[in-house]
């Protein structure tokens, strides 16, 4: 049994209450690890470690060339250890070892960027009305940053936050999710090793009520950054508000993922099950809604059942598995739940909908890919967001009805849309109302392009060069060069 210590002020350290949380493997239902139970206490040490760091120190004293090195320098420090965080990630969070792998060796690229962008951000001189002034913005970090992420994919999830925010000059406190912290807090100790002065980075684990709520509360955080349930999100968004903090909400989706009948059909079925499966099902943007236009949909579901059934279960650090298990129990419950629900509002189950009992699934917490058909957009099943393998399968005339059914819900997340017409994915485009729109793909990510969501899946952006401004203020400087005031009463 491993444990591990909280990260504050570049130092490990036991919780002020001295009790400890497990965290448990979904593929075993076992503990192998614990991590502190933290408190209030340990949020104010880590939010005070932080502000000095950035107020004071040798932190505000880099230059952002300076700041950019040492980003760069973490890369490289994750580059080498992404096997080892990788391995964590999937002990914690059952997801495949393919793709925890797959994104740490990818997570470098985002400290590359924004070190990289780090003193390429520029102020500008203003053309002004008034004579004699000479008038120019600035960019200054806001502050204490609390970072608050989930459970599925914990440290790539994490790199879009905290890399552009030290890039901008802030400094962090992280709070993972209870159920998988273990790979924040190892990752938590390259900072000392990349040179990151004490107090820069800090990791406060625990339960939401007590550490989330005291971090999202406490008067030296400048600012929110969360990622997770849209409830949540308007909880810490309404918390944050009363404060005037800023945040950044990264919250749900309920993905129309639309084939028409002109598309590459094979590529539109791949685009399918990767949409919804993969990850199985535990991601925000999972394309938990199929829109299969009318005029094929019986044969498009035929044939996709007939794919997903192959799919391999079993131990997620086998590189021949395909669907891992879900990630924590009362996620599992709330999943089979979920097509509980459906089966009795009127869906038909077409593939799977039950708990695995595969021998390979041993004791872990899997549930067979479902894929749902009979499902009209009114059902919970195509409303809510069930964050799990879940498939349902909505058939659909035009591209009218399309959007008609693809807007049709709170969220705003992604969407993608399967065609051979170019005119017809530039208007879906458009008109789908989504942060990210995919045309013949789905689930393609990168540093370099904003993410984010419309309606409740959120508020602001991630990556790109548009995230660094999340975590920057603007000041306009007014110099008078030869002006004169005739009536100090008079605002000129």
């Amino acid at each position: 049994m491993k444990r591990y210590s909280l990260q504050i002020a570049g130092q490990a350290q036991p919780s002020a209450s001295g009790q400890w949380i497990a965290t448990l493997n979904p593929y075993t239902g076992e503990a192998w690890a614990e991590i502190p139970d933290g408190n209030a206490a340990d949020v104010d040490a880590a939010v005070q470690a932080a502000h000095t760091a950035f107020s004071s120190g040798a932190w505000p004293q880099l230059s952002a060339t300076e700041r950019g090195a040492l980003l760069r320098k973490l890369a490289m420090l994750i580059e080498r250890d992404a096997d080892k965080l990788a391995r964590t990630e999937v002990m914690d969070n059952g997801k495949l070892f393919a793709e925890m792998r797959g994104q740490l060796q990818y997570i470098p690229q985002w400290f590359h960027y924004y070190g990289g962008l780090a003193d390429k951000v520029q102020g500008a001189t203003l053309p002004l009305d008034k004579k004699g002034y000479f008038a120019f913005t600035r960019h200054e970090p806001l502050g204490v940053v609390a970072a608050i992420t989930p459970w599925n994919s914990p440290l790539f999830l994490l790199a879009w936050k905290i890399a552009p925010a030290l890039a901008a000059g802030c400094t962090v406190v992280v709070k993972p999710s209870e159920f998988t912290s273990a790979s924040t807090l190892e990752f938590a100790e390259l900072f000392n090793e990349a040179g990151f002065p004490p107090g820069v980075f800090n990791v406060v684990t625990g339960y939401g009520a007590k550490v989330g709520s005291a971090l999202v509360a406490h008067p030296l955080v400048a600012k929110v950054s969360f990622t997770g349930s849209d409830v949540t999100g308007r909880a810490i968004n309404q918390a944050a508000a009363a404060q005037l903090k800023h945040s950044s909400m990264e919250l749900g989706g309920k993905s129309p993922n639309i084939v028409f009948a002109d598309a590459d059909l094979e590529q539109a079925m791949y685009g399918a099950i990767s949409g919804i499966f993969a990850a199985t099902g535990q991601t925000c943007i999972a394309g938990s809604r199929l829109l299969v236009q009318r005029s094929i949909h019986d044969a498009f579901v035929e044939r996709l059942v007939a794919f997903a059934a192959t799919a391999r279960m079993g131990d997620p650090m086998s590189l021949e598995t395909q669907v891992g298990p879900v990630t924590t129990l009362p996620q599992y419950e709330k999943v089979l739940a979920y097509i509980n629900i459906a089966k009795a509002e009127g869906a038909q189950v077409v593939l799977g909908g039950s708990k695995a009992t595969r021998a390979e699934c041993g004791k872990g917490w899997f549930i067979e890919p479902t894929i749902l058909t009979q499902v009209h957009n009114g059902m919970r099943i195509a409303q809510e967001e069930v964050f799990g393998p879940v498939l349902s399968v909505i058939p659909f005339d035009d591209e009218a009805d399309a959007l008609r059914i693809a807007n049709d819900v709170r969220f705003g997340l992604a969407a993608a849309v399967w065609t051979s017409d170019i005119g017809r994915a530039l208007r879906m485009s458009e008109r789908l109302q989504a942060g990210t729109v995919w045309i013949n793909t789905y689930r393609a990510v990168s540093f370099m392009a904003p993410f984010g969501g419309y309606k409740d899946s959120g508020l602001g952006r991630e990556n790109g060069q548009s995230a660094i401004y999340e975590y920057l203020q603007t000041k306009s400087v007014w110099i008078n060069s030869g002006a004169t005031t005739s009536n100090p009463f008079v605002l000129r």
